[in-house]
């Protein structure tokens, strides 16, 4: 196949800022080789689905989820997007998952891809059910639980730690009654998978819907749902883990488990990496940083 010819389908799950989308949706869309899948989270669709670029390769997939930190409503956005595109009909070399808050910052992604089109671009590392950190899908964590509290003093943060600590000390008081009889794995929610593996986990989940069952109540299971299909499949020898992603965790209580906001001085570090993506950005945060990364990079 000649690189003129390799297709990618990008899902993206928004929330904000469609000016900042569209310089990224421009960065990864002009080149020819792309479609747009864009899920916009219900709370703001009608505030950002108005400002997003109109074009015949960019669609906004119709159901609407109202996307929570730490919930399996953020799997449910990805599940939209992957059936939008089995929806679709087109056949796709890859799949790439982003946030609207993404950049490209290194060119030539799909020179790269075509080098490289049987390979899944996914951070994950196996965990086993043994694992302290299995509370996160066998403790049934109740929805209050599964929300982003800055605070390190809210009240519903610190039952959160609680139950966390109970189950390292071997009692779960809320236990999941769905079982896990598979490896788990964990990593970042994002990455880069060939179409037909993203084909392999919409079939998996139709004809197991027990799996989405034992995921319904876990806590972040975006960081396990996805990864843990794909390295029990026949493809796990295909992982690179490695999902082309550039980003940088805080280290106060406040965001010590989420993503800086990138700005000028975040440059060095970003090109130092030699990602192809990085996250996240904000143009009410710094622009210029923006503006800096659409005129260097292009997926071409």
């Amino acid at each position: 196949m000649g690189r003129k010819d390799i297709r990618i389908a990008y899902l993206l799950q928004v929330h904000k800022n469609p000016d900042q989308l569209n310089k990224f949706i421009r960065q990864i869309s002009e080149d020819g080789h792309s479609d747009v899948y864009v899920h916009i989270d219900k709370k703001s669709f009608d505030a950002v689905s108005t400002g997003i670029i109109k074009a015949g390769n960019i669609k906004i997939v119709e159901e609407r989820i109202d996307v929570k930190w730490g919930d399996i409503s953020q799997v449910d956005a990805t599940l939209c997007l992957l059936r939008g595109v089995e929806k679709s009909g087109q056949k796709y070399d890859f799949v790439c998952l982003r946030s609207g808050q993404d950049l490209l910052v290194r060119n030539a992604l799909v020179c790269y891809l075509e080098a490289n089109k049987n390979k899944i671009f996914m951070n994950a590392r196996k965990l086993g059910n043994a694992h302290p950190d299995a509370y996160f899908w066998k403790i049934k964590w109740p929805r209050f639980t599964r929300k982003r509290y800055d605070s390190v003093l809210h009240p519903c943060r610190i039952l959160r730690s609680a139950f966390i600590r109970l189950y390292k000390f071997g009692i779960n008081i809320m236990p999941n009654p769905n079982r896990l009889p598979l490896d788990p794995y964990r990593g970042s929610q994002w990455f880069c998978i060939p179409g037909i593996v993203a084909e392999y986990i919409v079939d998996y989940l139709g004809k197991n819907p027990w799996y989405y069952e034992t995921f319904k109540n876990a806590l972040a299971p975006d960081e396990y749902f996805f990864q843990t299909i794909i390295m029990n499949s026949p493809y796990a020898s295909d992982v690179v883990c490695n999902n082309l992603t550039y980003l940088r965790f805080g280290h106060s209580h406040r965001d010590n488990n989420h993503p800086v906001t990138l700005t000028m001085k975040s440059i060095p570090e970003i090109e130092k990496s030699e990602m192809f993506f990085a996250r996240k950005f904000d143009q009410a945060v710094d622009n210029e940083v923006i503006e800096y990364f659409c005129r260097r990079c292009a997926s071409l």
